[in-house]
């Protein structure tokens, strides 16, 4: 990064922090949603916690803001994930470098562009200015305050509102024009920290005598995200802004009409995406020699299908959790049908597919997608394919292989004398350091091995059958289908997810993660292993808003430093 891009980027932080800094008066949780400007909510007082947007939240809230027309473009930076945890957990220790903030300030330009644009202003503009050419302080307020209430997810502060109108009216006389300092001032909201992160405060709790809770505008911040994985709207502003959130009747009320509506499915499109490491997709490769049916098509429809899968079984048919392990009903489209042996038109796009009783590949297990993300670039790989289980749907993390581990022998795909993977792997296995690892995964990721690198299926390995016997807590079984039965058939299932929909909602990972993850369970299992009941039943549970350490002070924004992910597995 040159000195003058430096500069830049530091100015376009410095700028939003400054007014993030000012200080006013709590408004009262009864006052209306528009405020004047003398009775204005102080964000930072009392912050306990905060999560950097990701990427589709940010994309998502633009669109809800200012409209689906409205173009986002731009390198986002990545949030690191923390060893065994949620990127959702890891957005909370997440900061912006120089060249990530300047890759914001870029953005933010570019949509406040647009939005103030001469063919589309005039949806934003509350005022007509008294002088196209001149500073009106009045108008200008009146235009940023409903956006800031939007942007922010909360009314602005009085020093906020007086720096962006100041901000908009110094740039008039360069720029000659009342609407490019509006445009500024938008721009700059966008790279503010109470935009790109998710700051949430609290407030005294009345019914606990010195304990904290969090506010009502936290709480809709919350929800919005976790249910529908954008910004809160109109109607959930409103419901914090008469406080109504922090009435259990209340919360409870709002949270069941959030979960029956169609927005729920871009939650739960956001939860699984997280809980099974979709990021892996863009940085997926195979080996066009050996694969060379996969392509960029293929890849780009394989996480689609899961997802798919998974929101058509639990939103829109609304089944048990546990039959997502088992279910024949998915969809397809022209890049997938080669490796399901299935026919489909370029017109027809996705399609509904039931697989056929025999068909081994039922379930979310045996989708190409999750096959072919946890192979290697020329193999499969039933060790990587043990531990995704084993981590990401039953929450058992795997330790990582030794540095000085010899993987000739499980890496020979060629090898006449052991020509089947099963085979490799116990001659790899006779090192007892090895096997200790291998005995928790390999059981798992064998009875996938019907199917190779990208998912498509085989019955054979170098010419020799493939044995897909697998056993899983203390039950033997067949192939996929056998192991989909016994993943539904297991507690650590159900628990796993009942766990991690908390972590998600709250971007931590409670003290009692075993205890609490089980008393989500049970009540998991008696709304029928619904997934809109575990999500009604994680927003409304006081546990997930209860304040688990003191106020962060501003300065504790810039100086957080994400976690490090390091990870194995090679076999």
């Amino acid at each position: 990064m040159t000195l003058a891009r430096f500069r830049r980027a530091r100015c376009a932080l410095l700028i939003p922090f400054a007014l993030a800094a000012c200080t006013a008066e709590r408004t009262p949780q009864g006052a209306a949603a528009e405020p004047s400007l003398g009775a204005l909510r102080d964000p930072l007082n009392q912050i306990v916690a905060m999560r950097r947007l990701t990427e589709a939240q940010y994309r998502n809230s633009i669109a809800d803001i200012f409209g689906p027309d409205i173009k986002v473009a731009g390198r986002f930076e990545p949030i690191v994930r923390p060893v065994h945890e949620l990127i959702a957990t890891g957005a909370a220790a997440s900061t912006i470098s120089p060249a990530g903030l300047e890759q914001f300030d870029s953005m933010a330009r570019n949509i406040a562009a647009q939005v103030f644009a001469e063919d589309n202003r005039a949806q934003f503009m509350a005022c007509t200015p008294r002088d196209a050419a001149a500073p009106d302080p009045d108008c200008a307020a009146r235009v940023l305050v409903p956006i800031g209430r939007y942007l922010f997810r909360r009314p602005l502060t009085e020093c906020e509102v007086a720096g962006y109108v100041k901000m908009a009216g110094d740039a008039v006389a360069p720029a000659g024009s009342f609407h490019k300092g509006l445009e500024l001032a938008l721009a700059a909201m966008l790279v503010s920290p109470n935009f790109l992160y998710v700051i949430e405060s609290s407030e005294p709790d009345p019914t606990s005598p010195g304990s904290f809770r969090l506010d009502n505008y936290s709480r809709a911040a919350r929800l919005s995200f976790l249910l529908w994985n954008t910004t809160p709207n109109e109607a959930l502003l409103q419901t914090a802004a008469e406080g109504r959130l922090a009435d259990q009747a209340g919360l409870a009320a709002i949270a069941e009409r959030m979960v029956h509506s169609p927005r729920l499915e871009e939650g739960v499109r956001a939860f699984f995406a997280d809980m099974l490491l979709f990021e892996k997709f863009e940085e997926m490769a195979k080996d066009q020699v050996v694969y060379p049916r996969f392509n960029a098509d293929v890849a780009a429809a394989m996480p689609e299908q899961m997802l798919r899968t998974v929101v058509d079984h639990l939103v829109t048919r609304q089944g048990d959790y546990r039959d997502l392990f088992t279910t024949r009903k998915t969809f397809i489209n022209r890049a997938l049908g080669p490796l399901y042996q299935t026919k489909v038109s370029a017109s027809q796009g996705w399609v509904p597919l039931e697989l056929d009783a025999d068909d081994d590949r039922a379930g979310l297990l045996g989708q190409a997608g999750f096959l072919a993300l946890y192979s290697h670039s020329g193999r499969s790989s039933p060790t990587l394919r043990g531990r995704a289980i084993r981590e990401l749907l039953l929450c058992q993390p795997v330790p990582n292989p030794p540095g000085n581990v010899n993987f000739t022998a499980v890496q020979d795909v060629h090898s006449k004398a052991m020509p089947t993977a099963r085979m490799r792997l116990n001659a790899h296995n006779t090192d007892p350091v090895c096997a200790a690892c291998h005995k928790i995964t390999d059981p798992l990721g064998l009875p996938l091995e019907r199917f190779d690198g990208i998912g498509a299926a085989r019955a054979r390995e170098n010419g020799a059958v493939i044995d897909t016997g697998g056993v899983f807590e203390g039950t033997e079984f067949q192939g996929n289908s056998g192991l989909g039965k016994a993943m539904a058939a297991s507690k650590s299932t159900t628990e796993c997810v009942a766990g991690r929909a908390f972590e998600y909602a709250t971007g931590r990972v409670p003290e009692d993660e075993g205890a609490l993850a089980g008393t989500i369970e049970q009540g998991f299992a008696a709304d029928g292993y619904r997934i809109q009941a575990l999500f009604l039943r994680v927003a409304t549970m006081p546990e997930a808003y209860r304040i688990m350490s003191g106020p962060i002070g501003s300065t504790t924004i810039a100086m957080m430093s994400p976690h490090r992910s390091k990870t194995g597995a090679k076999p």
